[in-house]
């Protein structure tokens, strides 16, 4: 199942043009992450930041990749939050929604799902049923399509936090 929805999160990732494994460095940090090697996930997953934030790739005035960014921020924060690091897992997870608000607004609901579903999921798998619900919940408030339903938070996105767990 985890295959599957890993799956469904590469092709969703085309939809928005901005494909995950679009760069070595991208299907690199995923299969470091399904191998729990979340340290090299966490680096590779730096690079891709670095390299969509720059100005001309994702700013105010340019949102040419912002989907792309949020993409690899939302990765980043995953990984972070999956290699113990919740706080710069929010910090990332903040910066996304920061891209996500630059880009264009036809793509912004399938790059909401994929950020806030990849987040919500490593909270999950951690372990935090309360944070992950409460992701998934904003996630829904932030305007994100059918694939958040793929986390499973989703189960619990209905329930209050305390009954999430």
């Amino acid at each position: 199942m985890a295959a599957i929805k890993r799956l469904l999160g590469l092709a969703a990732c085309g939809l928005v043009a901005a494909s995950c494994t679009s760069t070595p460095n991208g299907q690199a940090a995923i299969e470091a992450s399904q191998s729990g090697d979340q340290k090299t996930a966490v680096r590779l997953a730096q690079k891709e930041v670095a390299r969509f934030s720059t100005p001309d790739q994702c700013s105010r005035t340019r949102s040419f990749n912002c989907g792309t960014l949020a993409l690899a921020y939302g990765s980043l924060a995953e990984y972070q939050i999956l290699n113990g690091d919740r706080t710069a897992g929010e910090g990332s997870f903040d910066s996304a929604k920061g891209a996500l608000g630059w880009m264009d607004s036809a793509n912004r609901p399938s790059a909401t799902a994929m950020v806030y579903r990849d987040v919500s999921e490593a909270y999950w798998k951690m372990g935090d049923r309360a944070r992950a619900t409460v992701v998934f919940n904003e996630g829904r408030a932030a305007g994100a399509d059918g694939w958040l339903l793929a986390a499973s938070a989703a189960r619990a996105g209905d329930r209050g936090p305390a009954e999430a767990r």
